[in-house]
């Protein structure tokens, strides 16, 4: 196993994070989040031409660790795109002959459940097949990340074979778009109701199931990875304030309620960031080589990642606001900005508690 990003990658790393910086200063993503699509659709046709979009499509020309890198600096920057979708329902994409560089969001959870990657075949969604091998769907999606922003949505229904993949092109006949009231206004978050709408079979039955299985593996690491940049940027918000805030005569990173404080961040970030790397290298060799990385072990990896990931954006959040003290609490400063996606990222595929359950169980079991 080689324990380091390649010379390419940190390169892509450098270049992504002097876009994404000098894109997304704080007053710009406050003007995007309060915007009335919340996302920056003019960034959209740049991450295509860079390449950033469908990078690890059999024609990207990069793999999911290149992903990785991209996915890391757009949580340290809050990249208002959809790009995280994208990344995970590629491949349904791809498997399905869809475009994976078009703006997508997936659509799995529903109302009464299930609300996580898991127990395909209790979705109420139905997929009916009509003529010339066309389908509709029928049903409610709930919780859509991106769902404002896409222009194609991967679906999850059932069918008399078993759980399927369908590609709904948005705007659609007899879809409705509901977008919901959320906190974090950087990822809008929709519902989707379906009602006789034409789509495009991906998947259907065993193979549905094993597109499923690689889109949670990939959604579970995805969302590590993007909390790792979330967690880093709030560390370092931290750790530039302690070091140049002043009070009573002497800097404020010199008293131990405060540097305790950002020391405890930089520790679960650095936890999490091993862990996540891991989980990008088990997704990576889990899609190139199946038989040197289990199933069992690529998703436990993923699990822990997210679990420490999240909680460590979460935990690193928290304590930044409190060392930047007034200013932190105001609507403001970006601080709340990156809080609220550690609350997004910790809710959502798994909460960190139900993680470490499925963790333990594969250890104790």
């Amino acid at each position: 196993m080689d324990f380091a990003f390649t010379t390419d990658q940190e390169e892509l790393r450098s270049a992504a994070r002097r876009l994404l910086a000098e894109r997304y200063p704080a007053q710009r993503l406050h003007e995007v989040a309060d915007s009335g699509p919340g996302w920056d659709a003019d960034v959209w046709p740049r991450l295509v031409d860079l390449g950033w979009v469908g990078l690890s499509a059999p024609d990207g020309g990069g793999s999911f660790l290149d992903e990785a890198v991209l996915l890391e600096e757009a949580g340290a920057a809050l990249l208002p795109a959809p790009l995280l979708s994208g990344v995970v329902a590629l491949p349904a994409l791809v498997g399905g002959g869809a475009d994976p560089t078009r703006p997508t969001a997936l659509a799995w959870a529903e109302p009464a459940g299930p609300l996580a990657f898991a127990s395909p075949d209790r979705v109420a969604t139905v997929a009916t097949a009509g003529g010339s091998g066309g389908w509709t769907l029928t049903g409610t999606k709930d919780d859509v990340a991106d769902l404002g922003a896409a222009e194609q949505v991967v679906v999850v229904a059932g069918t008399d074979d078993g759980p399927g993949l369908f590609l709904v092109g948005l705007p659609a006949a007899r879809a409705t778009v509901t977008m919901r009231s959320t906190t974090d206004r950087t990822r809008r978050i929709g519902a989707l109701g379906l009602d006789g709408t034409p789509a495009a079979a991906l998947a259907i039955g065993e193979q549905a199931r094993v597109v499923l299985d690689a889109v949670a593996l990939r959604a579970t690491a995805a969302l590590a990875l993007e909390s790792v940049g979330v967690a880093q940027r709030v560390f370092e918000l931290a750790a530039e304030h302690a070091k140049a805030r002043e009070q009573f005569g002497r800097v404020i990173g010199t008293y131990q309620a405060v540097s305790h404080r950002v020391a405890d961040a930089y520790v679960r970030l650095e936890l999490a960031r091993s862990l996540a790397y891991r989980a990008a290298w088990a997704v990576e060799t889990r899609e190139s080589d199946a038989d040197e990385v289990s199933a069992q072990e690529a998703t436990l990896a993923a699990a822990q990642a997210k679990a420490a990931a999240a909680d460590a954006a979460v935990f690193g959040a928290e304590a930044a606001i409190q060392v930047l003290g007034g200013t932190g609490f105001t609507w403001e400063h970006v601080a709340q900005r990156y809080y609220k996606r550690a609350l997004g990222n910790q809710s959502w595929a798994g909460s960190a508690a139900s993680l470490r359950a499925l963790v333990a169980a594969a250890l104790l079991d």
